[in-house]
Order: structure tokens, then C-alpha cells, then sequence
């Protein structure tokens, strides 16, 4: 019987023998030392960041942003939104895109549904309500509708659905004549 040499483990990368003082095992298979890397960034590999993906290799990094979960909560740390795909390293294509694919509207759009807020007609969501009215107003549209000053719950005026500071009120739509209006003592003719 004529000696037959054990067959050689062959690098699934290169597809050349692998020898024991060369080789890098993963996956079940043996990987010379330059091949070891990542298959999108090139990164050399040790056991400690090496994920292998249908007979590929990837560094954890890559891994997940190639096949990992994506959107809220998962990316650079807890409460992140990740958009990163890995692009920049030749990833083409991801088994779940975390792009929006609608158009969303924006917070303050007039379409969106809830109460309205009286002087601009736009969505009051509560974060931005203004604190003590009976109406839903924006903090933003809480002021005066003559003189624009920021007005609260008690130094508001309603007259017709709009709101106006204590001194403008009384100018326009308070009482007239003799000691009202301008100043004390002046005759105020409408």
C-alpha cells in the first residue's frame, strides 16, 4: 500500500492549503491569517470580533449593520436611531432597509388629526400646548393678536375667538368715554 499524504484543509477566501502554523479556524473551517478578514471593510479578524454569514466573514460591526436589526434602540448605543447601512464599505444591499419608504408629515401640519389650535389651525399636540387655557392654544400663538406680547391665563383677554393682552382689550373693546381708554381723565370719543 504506497503512502498517501492527509489531505490539506483549503481557505475558502483564496481556496489555497492552509497549514497549522498559518491557519485561523472559523465557522467550521480553517482560514489562512490574511485571508481572515472581514469581507467589507478589510479589517483583519481575531476570535474575538469575527461573525461569519452564509460562508462569509464580517467584524461585528459590519455583521450587524449589513444583517442586524435597524431603527429605534439599536445602532451606537441604546436609544439610537441608526441609519448607517455600511455604504461606505461596499454594502450594496441590507435584509431590511431602515429608510422611511412614505412620506411623513410633520408634527405641525394641518391635516393631522386632534384639536386644533384657533389662530393658526395647525394640530396642538400637548408638548406644545399652552398651559391653563380652555382652548387649545400653541405656546407660540399665545400672545397678544394687536401687540404680540406672550400672554398667559392671566393677563389674557377673549373677544370673538382671539386673544389679546389686558391693555389692548381695554383700548379697543373695552368701555368708552370719560376716564376709560388713553389714561385717567381723558375723553375718548369713538
Amino acid at each position: 500500500m504506497p503512502f498517501k499524504p492527509p489531505d490539506q484543509a483549503k481557505c475558502p477566501k483564496c481556496g489555497k492549503s492552509v497549514y497549522a502554523a498559518e491557519e485561523r479556524i472559523a465557522a467550521g473551517k480553517k482560514w489562512h491569517k490574511f485571508c481572515f478578514k472581514c469581507g467589507l471593510c478589510n479589517k483583519l479578524l481575531d476570535s474575538t470580533n469575527s461573525t461569519e454569514h452564509e460562508g462569509e466573514l464580517y467584524c461585528k460591526v459590519c455583521h450587524g449593520r449589513k444583517y442586524g436589526p435597524k431603527g429605534y434602540g439599536f445602532g451606537s448605543g441604546a436609544g439610537t436611531l441608526s441609519m448607517d447601512t455600511g455604504e461606505q464599505f461596499g454594502n450594496t444591499e441590507a435584509e431590511m432597509s431602515n429608510r422611511p419608504t412614505e412620506v411623513v408629515i410633520g408634527a405641525g401640519s394641518a391635516s393631522g388629526t386632534g384639536v386644533k389650535c384657533p389662530r393658526c389651525g395647525k394640530t396642538v399636540y400637548e408638548a406644545e400646548r399652552a398651559i391653563g387655557l380652555t382652548d387649545a392654544w400653541h405656546k407660540s400663538c399665545c400672545n397678544c393678536k394687536i401687540c404680540h406680547k406672550s400672554i398667559d391665563v392671566t393677563t389674557l383677554s377673549n373677544h370673538e375667538g382671539e386673544i389679546y393682552c389686558k391693555p389692548c382689550y381695554s383700548k379697543n373693546f373695552g368701555p368708552k368715554g370719560y376716564g376709560f381708554g388713553a389714561g385717567a381723565g381723558a375723553l375718548h370719543n369713538p
